[in-house]
């Protein structure tokens, strides 16, 4: 059985992997490991960097076959306007790296505004909608979205890009290999 490690331990990343890759041919392990960006990167090139240290991290820290990073940020356009932005990483232990980005959707201004004073996403949401925890629930996206598409979603939708390049890189080989 092949080892899966996820480098976090958020409930809806967990899950979105879980629901993504089948539960009789996999090991899941999961486990915090450093992401070496900022808690609250403010770009595309810094979250996915997150995602693939996170990837590359855990199949190191875990020994496992494969190792799959997440990480949530921002980014401001030209307009000043401020995305959520998501990307995902998968690492095998043979060195393969595949990524994937997820969904955008534009931040209210009054949470922009929070981010840019230098608070993180999870503790602006918790303050805008009163609730806590909102990072390991439905996310900014359930929130700003109004619950048609919730955090864990949004993952397996990235995580599914994941596994299908992974799977199309692994056959593609095998074809390779056979041919020569």
């Amino acid at each position: 059985m092949k080892k899966i490690a996820i480098g976090t331990r958020n409930q809806t990343k967990i899950a979105a992997v879980q629901a993504v890759f089948p539960k009789e041919a996999y090991e899941f392990v999961f486990s915090n490991v450093p992401s070496g960006v900022s808690n609250q990167p403010f770009s595309d090139e810094e979250t996915l960097q997150g995602a693939i240290n996170r990837a590359k991290n855990i199949v190191i820290k875990e020994d496992a076959d494969i190792g799959i990073g997440l990480e949530g940020g921002v980014v401001v356009d030209q307009n000043k306007t401020m995305w959520l932005c998501n990307w995902g990483a998968l690492v095998d232990r043979s060195g393969i790296v595949v990524v994937a980005s997820g969904a955008r959707i534009p931040l209210p201004s009054e949470v922009a505004d929070e981010l840019m004073n230098g608070k993180e996403l999870a503790e602006v949401m918790d303050e805008y909608t009163g609730k806590r925890n909102i990072r390991t629930n439905e996310g900014a996206i359930g929130v700003f979205t109004n619950g048609f598409v919730n955090r864990t979603e949004m993952y397996v939708h990235i995580v599914k890009l994941l596994a299908g390049q992974y799977e199309f890189l692994i056959r593609k080989d095998e074809k390779e290999y056979e041919n020569n």
